[in-house]
């Protein structure tokens, strides 16, 4: 019952808010968080007191330290009042909702009056600066949009949508038969075990190894894979157990996807629907593999059942295997061979951040370790009262749990500090809580109910809950525009938070 969402490579934008205590700095290629400093390719105005470089830097820092404190929704009003006279910043905060006021910064109403200086309003308006504003704030490195202005305003509308809870609904549907080995037999062959979000793509794991592929600009299920005959050590030895699609701007249009007996399967998105098997999975020497997830760069495994071989790490480049390790999972040894009969229990889950490193969680450790430097363990934490593996989710930096008493925490993952706290309702442990997270929403369903908090330095603000009855879950996922459901009825269910 696992469900990861996939992530643009090197992804590094502000995933919660929080303080900042580093100075500003020049941060190396690729990596997020701290200042950058001015674009080189900048050209300064003979007659400007201030150059344009300046000007960009300041803004970005502004823009930066807003979304840090604040929430990423703030950084829109921080650019207004780098940009805009205090006049006019006045009248946005009295007359207009945050994504009206950042409307106003793209289309001021008198430039020539309101803005502070023609150098000013050339650095308002160029692309350079709101590509590495987006980037920043909304962790996009891949356009879209026909501006990155009009990124950034996407992107803003978006997180408004979610945080109002402003979204359309529908149900995904596919057709049964497309399976060759079906026939009708196992009524639980159509269970769906795990989602995986990209950018353009939903695809579902189901129980009788298959994945289908839905595309989300029509909702319309595209391609079906099935993995190539093989001897069954269980029932449900083939069920899907995590999926990784490719990021918008990777070179590779492949789908990789794990089973429970531990075989790796590699698809070509647009070619033939039977998919190659990367690695033959050895569950005696192994175990289970009861998790499975990654990105472009890495493939990481949660196997349980032999003791001291809990994760399994590729290189997801040469589809080598590098490391094999860790001891998590040794206590639910029975649990996870009892997955390959049925489906009925969780052993655990294990998510990619986007700092090449991984978290896992079971019902009682959660524990954070380095993807390139062999497994090296970041941090690991030890729950008495006992953990629900099912809500534990990781987006970008951070990861949330759910503990026994029904409270929610969301960390970082480098330092394990607890950005914010919230607590799910009374009595969903018991329930059986499942939860998902992206950047600055978590989502809990529990007795059929989903609830949305906003994550925020602190205490997590809850914001609404979802009009739809959803009913009990088999898995559930989430990024920054969509939310998917299944339900143990079939039912395949999305809502879209995009801005129109």
């Amino acid at each position: 019952m696992s469900s990861s969402s996939s992530s643009e490579d090197g992804n590094n934008g502000i995933d919660v808010a929080g303080p900042s205590t580093r100075r500003p700095r020049r941060a190396p290629r690729g990596r997020g968080g701290d200042f950058e400093g001015p674009s080189p390719s900048r050209r300064r105005a003979n007659n400007d007191v201030w150059p344009e470089p300046f000007i960009e830097a300041v803004a970005i820092q502004v823009a930066t330290e807003a979304a840090r404190s604040i929430g990423r929704l703030a950084a829109a009003l921080a650019l207004a009042s780098v940009f805009q006279s205090k006049a006019s910043m006045c009248w946005c905060q009295k007359h207009m909702e945050p994504n009206a006021c950042f409307t106003k910064l793209i289309f001021p109403l008198s430039p020539q009056r309101d803005m502070v200086c023609s150098t000013w309003r050339a650095v308002s308006r160029s692309d350079q600066l709101w590509q590495r504003i987006t980037r920043r704030i909304w962790g996009r490195t891949h356009l879209r949009q026909d501006t990155w202005r009009d990124e950034y305003v996407y992107w803003h509308r978006t997180s408004l949508n979610f945080l109002n809870g402003r979204s359309s609904h529908a149900v995904l549907h596919f057709d049964p038969a497309d399976h060759p080995r079906d026939g009708g037999g196992d009524p639980d062959a159509l269970a769906c075990r795990c989602l995986t979000l990209s950018d353009t793509h939903l695809a579902c794991g189901f129980a009788d190894g298959a994945v289908r592929l839905f595309e989300l600009s029509t909702r319309l299920h595209v391609r079906t894979f099935h993995p190539p005959p093989r001897n069954l050590l269980g029932r449900f030895s083939r069920a899907v157990t995590g999926i990784i699609l490719p990021a918008a701007n990777h070179h590779r249009n492949r789908l990789v996807f794990g089973t429970l007996d531990g075989d790796i399967h590699v698809a070509v998105i647009n070619g033939t629907p039977i998919p190659r098997r990367a690695h033959v999975g050895h569950v005696v020497e192994d175990g289970v593999l009861v998790d499975f997830t990654g990105c472009g760069r890495w493939w990481v495994g949660l196997y349980a059942g032999v003791p001291g071989r809990a994760f399994h790490i590729w290189d997801g480049n040469t589809e080598e295997l590098v490391f094999v390790g860790g001891s998590l999972t040794d206590p639910e040894a029975v649990t996870g061979w009892q997955m390959l009969i049925e489906l009925t229990h969780v052993v655990g889950r294990v998510r990619v951040t986007s700092q090449e490193s991984a978290v896992a969680c079971t019902s009682s450790r959660a524990i954070a370790f380095d993807l390139r430097n062999q497994g090296l363990v970041l941090g690991e934490e030890e729950y008495e009262d006992g953990l629900t593996a099912t809500s534990f989710d990781v987006s970008n930096s951070a990861y949330i749990i759910v503990d026994s008493n029904g409270v929610a925490r969301v960390r970082r993952v480098g330092m394990l500090e607890e950005v914010c706290t919230f607590s799910v309702r009374r009595g969903a442990w018991q329930r059986g809580v499942m939860g998902c997270m992206n950047r600055g929403y978590a989502l809990m369903c529990a007795g059929g109910v989903m609830r949305v908090w906003e994550i925020r330095l602190g205490n997590g603000q809850y914001r609404y809950r979802f009009a739809e009855e959803i009913g009990e879950l088999n898995a559930l996922v989430a990024d920054e525009r969509h939310v998917v459901a299944s339900s143990s009825d079939g039912r395949l269910r999305i809502w879209d938070f995009g801005a129109q």
